[in-house]
């Protein structure tokens, strides 16, 4: 069965003032527990904030190592989630499922992209 890594995307800087609520946490908690007991989750977990990310480029031969913040970043990726889905179809459903129990105020997004194997 193929896997799938969904990123959440959002914009830090715009995020809604009262942040992640006790309510949105608590669906939360219930989807990932319907994600487990229905053997889609393989691991799921949210990410620090990008200003305590370091960045590791290698462009033409030159090494860089930036240190967070970075001032150009808009939408980061602040979670992600690996699940095993039958197809494309079903991991799109889930990441829609997780998307919609957020308050109107979040402009979320998730990326589904399939792992390639091997």
């Amino acid at each position: 069965m193929p896997r799938y890594l969904t990123m959440v995307r959002i914009d830090e800087n715009n995020t809604p003032a009262n942040g992640v609520t006790p309510e949105l946490m608590e669906r939360m908690g219930h989807l990932i527990e319907e994600m487990t007991k229905a053997g889609v989750l393989l691991d799921t977990a949210g990410l620090t904030p990008s200003a305590e990310g370091t960045r590791v480029r290698w462009n033409n031969g030159e090494l860089t190592v930036t240190d967070g913040p970075f001032t150009e970043s808009k939408e980061v990726v602040g979670g992600y989630a690996m699940i095993q889905a039958k197809d494309k179809a079903e991991a799109i459903e889930w990441a829609t499922r997780f998307v919609k129990i957020h308050e109107d105020g979040w402009d979320i997004t998730s990326e589904v992209r399939e792992v390639v194997e091997g």
